[in-house]
């Protein structure tokens, strides 16, 4: 059994969409980043960054419950885990795992900092503004030019780069973004093959009716961008 820490957010769905995928058996311990609730002293022992989502495999390495956190380290222990979505070959294994960082490394932070700036910043930074959402869209044309010679990021198979990267361009984030998806056919088709995918719908359904993405109350502003989150702990 897996315990999933989990709340609706591009990252979140991550794990969710990948346990789905893998069909391991998972509970899931929603951890509302609204409200606070990551701040908590015993989700912090299991991810000390307060970030979910986080997991805890009570069938881990020798048999021993093993908690685990950030959501590329997750994808990885999960495919290798069940020997799923994460090929065995070197050529091939890395051409998956680089475009697992790739995501981790350039997805994430830019739409991220796109998002945060376009509909949670406080005020309108216009620098900012501009200078995010352009890398959004830089690296939507990146992932249109090589999807046009393939189905999947990493090549003619879906992987765990896909289960990555996909929750960064579902509709509701894509519409936070300003992104007009139109313009990427190639991912616009790479978005609509994965989105069909049972597994992929059952985790992106998970805790959906509590999901919200951008313009915070100020409560969750201070949780997530304020004196709440920078509290020494």
């Amino acid at each position: 059994m897996i315990d999933l820490y989990y709340w609706p957010t591009p990252n979140g769905h991550k794990a969710s969409i990948m346990l789905e995928e893998v069909g391991l058996e998972y509970r899931v311990h929603p951890v509302n980043i609204l409200k606070g609730e990551q701040f908590d002293p015993a989700f912090l022992a299991i991810s000390p960054n307060n970030r979910i989502p986080a997991i805890v495999d009570h069938d881990g390495p020798g048999g021993e419950a093993f908690p685990l956190f950030e959501s590329g380290a997750i994808l990885m222990y999960l495919a290798e885990k069940t020997g799923k979505l994460l090929p065995t070959s070197t050529r091939e294994r890395y051409q998956v795992l680089q475009w697992l960082f790739f995501q981790v490394g350039n997805i994430g932070p830019m739409f991220g900092q796109c998002g945060h700036f376009l509909g949670y910043a406080p005020e309108r930074v216009p620098y900012a503004m501009e200078r995010y959402q352009k890398e959004t869209l830089r690296l939507y044309g990146l992932m249109d030019k090589v999807l046009a010679g393939r189905d999947y990021l990493a090549g003619a198979d879906y992987s765990i780069a896909d289960v990555s990267t996909y929750p960064w361009t579902m509709p509701k984030v894509r519409e936070l973004h300003e992104v007009r998806i139109d313009d990427f056919p190639h991912v616009k088709a790479w978005n609509d093959r994965i989105a069909d995918r049972p597994a992929v719908q059952r985790g992106s359904a998970l805790l959906a009716d509590v999901m919200k993405i951008g313009d915070p109350t100020d409560e969750a502003r201070e949780v997530l961008f304020g004196g709440r989150q920078f509290k020494q702990r």
